[in-house]
C-alpha cells in the first residue's frame, strides 16, 4: 500500500536572536551557507516508495559556530541515500555528520560546536526515527499528542534547563555518541511534528495539540509559529508537520485486482 506524506516546514529566527542557528532537511532542501532565500512555509508531498530524510537541526556553540554545525548536518543529510534498512541509514548519517562537524571544529580551532538532530524516514512499510539532543518528534492521532523521540539531558540544578548529554559534534575520543533510534508503523491520517526547542519551550504541549487538532497542516504550522513568537520567541523556531495520506486506488486498478483475485490473472502494477 502506498502513502503520500504531505509536509509543511517553517524556520524563523525568533524575537531575541540575531541569527538563525536552526536548519532542517525536507525533500533535499535546507538553508545553505550562501543564505539563499527560501519561501516559507515550505510545502510539498513525498511518497512512501521513495523514502528520504525529514528532520530538524538546532545548532549549539554560540553565534556562527552553531549555525555552521547545523548547516553541515543538513547538507550531509541531503547527500545521504536511504538504503534498504532506513534506520541503519539514519544511524550511519549521524556518525558521518558527527565526524564532519568534529573535523570542521579541529580545522578552525573551535573548542565547542555541535547540533541536535531529530529525523524521520517514511518507508513503504514503516516509519523510522532517530534523534540526538533535545529537538523533538511528536505523533498526533485520535486527538492525542505524544512525544516519540527521547531527550538527551544531563543533570542540572533545580529550576534551570539541563544541558544536553548528547549531540552531533562530540569527538569520538571524548565520548561515543548514542542517538535514540526506533521503528514503528504509521496509518492513514497520522500527523508527525518535528521541531526545535524554540517551539516547545514557548508553547505547552496541550496548546500544540489543540492547534494541530483544529487547523489544516499549513495553518497549524503558521499558528504554532505565531504562538511561539507571541509567547516570547526567545530562541530560533523550526517546525515541520507531516500528514500521512493513503493513496486511494482508482477504479481501473480495482477492476484488475478483482480479476487477478478471482481468476488468477497476473497484473503488473
Amino acid at each position: 500500500m502506498k502513502y503520500r506524506i504531505h509536509y509543511s516546514c517553517i524556520s524563523h529566527v525568533g524575537r531575541c536572536r540575531s541569527m538563525n542557528q536552526d536548519n532542517f532537511i525536507c525533500e533535499g532542501k535546507y538553508i545553505d551557507d550562501q543564505k539563499k532565500s527560501l519561501e516559507f512555509p515550505l510545502t510539498g508531498t513525498l511518497t512512501s516508495n521513495q523514502p528520504s530524510i525529514i528532520g530538524v537541526f538546532d545548532g549549539l556553540g554560540g553565534e556562527e559556530c552553531g549555525e555552521i554545525a547545523s548547516f553541515i548536518a543538513a547538507k550531509c543529510a541531503a547527500e545521504t541515500t536511504i538504503g534498504s534498512d532506513s534506520l541503519e541509514s539514519l544511524l550511519a548519517f549521524c556518525k558521518k555528520a558527527n565526524g564532519k562537524i568534529c573535523d570542521y571544529a579541529a580545522a578552525h580551532d573551535v573548542f565547542s560546536m555541535g547540533t541536535t538532530a531529530a529525523l524521520l524516514v517514511f518507508s513503504s512499510t514503516e516509519i523510522d526515527l532517530c534523534n540526538i539532543g533535545d529537538s523533538k518528534v511528536f505523533h498526533f492521532a485520535d486527538n492525542k499528542l505524544e512525544q516519540i523521540s527521547k531527550d538527551h539531558y544531563a543533570i542540572a540544578a533545580y529550576g534551570s534547563k539541563p544541558p544536553l548529554s548528547q549531540n552531533l559534534g562530540i569527538s569520538p575520543s571524548e565520548m561515543i555518541i548514542e542517538p535514540y533510534a526506533a521503528k514503528g508503523s504509521y496509518n492513514d491520517g497520522d500527523i508527525y511534528l518535528i521541531c526545535s526547542d524554540g517551539l516547545t519551550d514557548m508553547v505547552p504541549e496541550e496548546e500544540i495539540r489543540k492547534i494541530i487538532s483544529e487547523n489544516t497542516l499549513h495553518e497549524s504550522t503558521d499558528r504554532l509559529l505565531e504562538t511561539a513568537l507571541k509567547n516570547g520567541g526567545k530562541d530560533n523556531i523550526t517546525i515541520i508537520l507531516c500528514r500521512v495520506e493513503r493513496e486511494r486506488q482508482n477504479l481501473f486498478d480495482r477492476i484488475f485486482r478483482l480479476i487477478d483475485t478471482r481468476f488468477g490473472v497476473g497484473c503488473e502494477e
